[in-house]
């Protein structure tokens, strides 16, 4: 079985809410691990994170461990970057064996061909200021010299103020289905390119769904702000969003 999960967002909010939300994405891992060839991790698992040569955000001690002790039982766990985790560079990968991708990712598992993504840079052609941001901060030259210039201290106590910022100003907002559009449109623009491709799935919007349409399938996997819904692809090459309540 192979697992899709993305927008944990640990560590936001206050200190007690942090540890109530790592702990459920722990016992989940823990769910998902007992029959779990292979974990996807799809971005904004992390609600701030910024990677020194030497320095990394102080916590999540339980799901660095817990993603530890999966790849060093042989499950293989693929982490794909989102806007809220970008600024990685290899500690997950040495440290805990994940592997770490940067942008999206084309697949092929149990017979079918999948094309992950967070879903963030997706179709923005018409937003320039979003664009420009983007480039920004995934340059590896901005990255630097901003780790350069600017102390740990303030860098996490800056991410953590920004991210925590773009949250709720996105939380105000009344979202439903018709908010996955843009994503929509990129997965059938895509598919029309790649027609050998059978599962598109997405995360970053937060709003669990399920699109089939003739041979499009996209599904898009939820935040943990409530009850989480993550992807399963079974052998016989069967995918279904599923609920993880607790």
């Amino acid at each position: 079985m192979y697992y899709f999960a993305s927008d944990v967002h640990l560590g936001a909010g206050d200190e007690l809410k942090s540890r109530h939300t790592e702990s459920r994405f722990v016992k989940w891992l823990d769910m998902v691990a007992q029959d779990a060839e292979g974990i996807f991790l799809m971005g904004d698992i992390f609600d701030f994170w910024f990677e020194y040569n030497r320095v990394i955000p102080k916590g999540f001690v339980r799901t660095l461990g817990k993603l530890a002790e999966l790849t060093d039982r042989g499950i293989k766990i693929t982490f794909i970057t989102g806007n809220h985790d970008m600024w990685m560079y290899d500690y997950l990968q040495r440290e805990c064996g994940v592997e770490i991708c940067f942008s999206p990712q084309e697949v092929t598992i149990s017979g079918k061909q999948l094309f992950l993504a967070h879903g963030d840079n997706m179709n923005i052609k018409d937003k320039p200021l979003l664009r420009l941001m983007n480039t920004t901060f995934r340059s590896r030259s901005a990255r630097k010299i901003f780790s350069w210039l600017v102390h740990p201290d303030l860098a996490m106590k800056f991410g953590k103020w920004w991210s925590e910022k773009s949250r709720l100003s996105h939380s105000k907002e009344i979202l439903d289905v018709d908010a996955l559009d843009f994503l929509v449109d990129y997965a059938r623009s895509y598919k029309q390119s790649n027609p050998q491709t059978d599962y598109i799935v997405f995360g970053h919007m937060h709003i669990p769904h399920d699109l089939r349409e003739e041979d499009l399938r996209v599904l898009f996997l939820s935040s943990w702000e409530g009850d989480a819904a993550y992807a399963v692809l079974d052998r016989q090459g069967n995918i279904e969003l599923k609920t993880f309540a607790l």
